[in-house]
């Protein structure tokens, strides 16, 4: 019956049979057969059908939040004992909002020196990405904004405080001053992560605020490929301050901070509400706390 949970998980966070199957590695028969099977065993319709899904009946909205504490208490109950005769090991998967990227290199080095036999998947994600890969156990822990609004089924732990700064050229507009306003970072063109991202929209926030409209001309994911269009001479981006300095922005290049209003948006780590904590989490989670960010 575990495995049929695991589909109807799988299912319930794509919202698709076919992306389901391709991520369980089955085919869509299988899993389709298997949420059959699963609703056949307790006795209620879980899945709206159609020609395709059309979403959780409400019973199937219950058994979900059951399947996903099943499933996380069996995962915890493996690693337990895999680590009683292994010691601390396994792979976490942390997934981090691309403006936190550049700090995750200070939790997982520190943590691998301790446990040499964990391994890392450091994976970029939105900060609604995050949430959901939680609940879908897609990931085991997050980097993502503290005020993000989301059910209260996650914890927190703040890591730091996020400000911004203007990144720009030697001999562009700014370059040689020791702050900058956000209505003047308004004021030239900039290229910015995508709508997507709640870092956008914080900034959008404050630039939508400056006497005149502000303009993208260019939006990405990555904050390489911002830093790449940056380089050419031609254009600014808004960073935070702490990526700016653990990228090690170098010649031509320049990141200026930004004030009037002075910001900043506390940056946590997060991690599903549940216990026990599978013991890898909770090894990370409180060495995490023994490293300074601030």
């Amino acid at each position: 019956m575990i495995d049929k949970l695991e589909y109807f998980i799988a299912l319930a966070g794509e919202r698709h049979f076919g992306r389901a199957a391709e991520r369980l590695g089955v085919t869509q028969p299988t899993l389709s057969a298997g949420i059959r099977q699963l609703e056949e065993r307790l006795g209620v319709t879980l899945v709206n059908r159609g020609s395709r899904f059309q979403g959780l009946t409400a019973e199937g909205e219950r058994v979900l939040v059951w399947a996903r504490r099943i499933i996380g208490d069996v995962r915890t109950m493996q690693d337990e004992l895999r680590i009683e005769r292994q010691g601390l090991s396994g792979h976490l998967r942390l997934a981090v909002i691309p403006t936190a990227l550049a700090v995750v290199s200070r939790l997982t080095t520190p943590f691998f020196e301790r446990h040499p036999h964990v391994t890392f998947e450091i994976l970029s994600r939105t900060s609604a990405e995050i949430a959901a890969g939680i609940d879908n156990f897609e990931i085991d822990l997050g980097i993502t904004y503290r005020d993000e609004e989301r059910p209260q089924r996650l914890d927190r732990r703040v890591l730091y405080a996020e400000r911004y700064c203007l990144v720009t050229t030697r001999g562009n507009p700014f370059a040689e001053r020791r702050s900058v306003t956000w209505d003047e970072a308004a004021s030239i063109p900039l290229c910015l992560l995508t709508t997507t991202m709640q870092n956008r929209r914080i900034l959008e926030s404050y630039l939508q605020r400056a006497p005149e409209r502000f303009g993208t001309v260019l939006e990405s994911n990555s904050m390489i490929a911002l830093i790449a269009q940056v380089r050419t001479g031609r254009f600014a981006t808004i960073m935070p301050s702490r990526s700016a300095e653990m990228l090690g922005l170098a010649e031509p290049v320049r990141s200026i901070p930004l004030e009037a209003p002075d910001v900043s948006y506390d940056v946590a780590l997060v991690r599903a509400v549940r216990e026990p904590q599978p013991p890898l989490v909770a090894s990370f989670w409180e060495e995490a706390a023994l490293v300074t960010l601030t």
